[in-house]
């Protein structure tokens, strides 16, 4: 996987490449934390700012465009049925924590690192469960750098098993 995402970089220079690889939707800074520090021998405080800045590059244009993206492309069944299910399988998966917890329990969602738990799927979460913008982007915003220090802290304490990749 590593290289693979790498390799999608190619000739990027690492710091643009992990800004890149953090604002994709599937590796966030999970991938690129990962990967700036362990291939491209970035120090952990520049891997996670940069890391940091890409995941929440897609925030803004997600929380402030999700609505009218998604009510254009449900005219298209393919679409509409897509996003029925991602914003069903959301409410169902999160409603309870969202009523108890509201907007911490979005932070928290964001913070942990793991898969479809970031910065994309929070904002799929807020606007599913109605949360202002402002609230929104604050409480991703403190789970994208909590996630990030989570993921800072694995990636030091196993650099050398990055090598197996």
């Amino acid at each position: 996987m590593i290289d693979f995402i790498v390799g999608l970089f190619g000739s990027v220079p690492p710091p643009v490449a992990t800004v890149l690889i953090a604002a994709m939707p599937i590796a966030e800074l999970r991938g690129a934390i990962p990967v700036a520090i362990g291939v491209y021998g970035l120090d952990p405080w520049t891997a996670y700012t940069l890391a940091v800045i890409g995941n929440m590059l897609p925030v803004v244009p997600l929380l402030l465009f999700l609505e009218t993206v998604s009510s254009y492309l449900r005219r298209w069944v393919f679409w509409d049925v897509f996003f029925r299910w991602l914003f069903t399988r959301t409410y169902h998966r999160h409603n309870a924590g969202f009523e108890k917890y509201g907007t911490i329990a979005l932070l928290l969602f964001v913070a942990i690192p793991l898969p479809v738990t970031g910065a994309w799927t929070g904002c799929a979460a807020a606007f599913v469960f109605g949360i202002r913008f402002r609230h929104a982007f604050v409480a991703i915003f403190s789970g994208v750098m909590l996630a990030g220090v989570i993921v800072t802290s694995i990636t030091l304490g196993g650099v050398g098993v990055l090598n197996l990749f």
